[in-house]
């Protein structure tokens, strides 16, 4: 849980997802990042945490999770999708990592977060969803 607040700083709305997603864990002589993914559709998955060990960011490992998420799920999901906050950190590595744009989801952060969520100086309020393509037709498997 302590990894997982690195990307989601309130416990309550991690528990939300939690229960019906699939956790990854990346090692590198000792843990460095974890993930939780979860089916939102016949053909999407959704990217609901992704953390990085801050002493580990910027290395990639958040970019090797996502090659490994692509990798994994690929001709059996149409879409991975991934909501994270406006920020000036989040937004280029998801475009970095292939991700396009998708939707907003207005107020997102200010309406169900109890405290303000800051992130290099600015206050997240609306959720920006990005896609990414992982086949044609996709084919809903269980995740696990």
């Amino acid at each position: 849980m302590e990894l997982l607040l690195i990307a989601d700083e309130q416990e309550d709305m991690i528990e939300k997802y939690l229960d019906r997603g699939e956790m990854f864990i990346l090692c590198d002589e000792g843990v460095k990042a974890a993930c939780v993914v979860t089916r939102e559709g016949d053909e999407v998955l959704e990217i609901k945490n992704l953390a990085v060990l801050p002493a580990c960011q910027r290395q990639g490992y958040g970019k090797k999770m996502i090659e490994f998420l692509k990798e994994r799920y690929q001709g059996r999901y149409r879409f991975l999708q991934a909501g994270t906050g406006d920020s000036p950190l989040t937004v280029p590595f998801y475009e970095n990592c292939g991700f396009s744009y998708s939707h907003t989801v207005k107020n997102f952060f200010t309406d169900h977060y109890r405290n303000p969520i800051i992130e290099d100086g600015v206050q997240l309020k609306d959720m920006i969803y990005f896609k990414l393509e992982l086949s044609e037709a996709g084919k809903a498997l269980p995740l696990s």
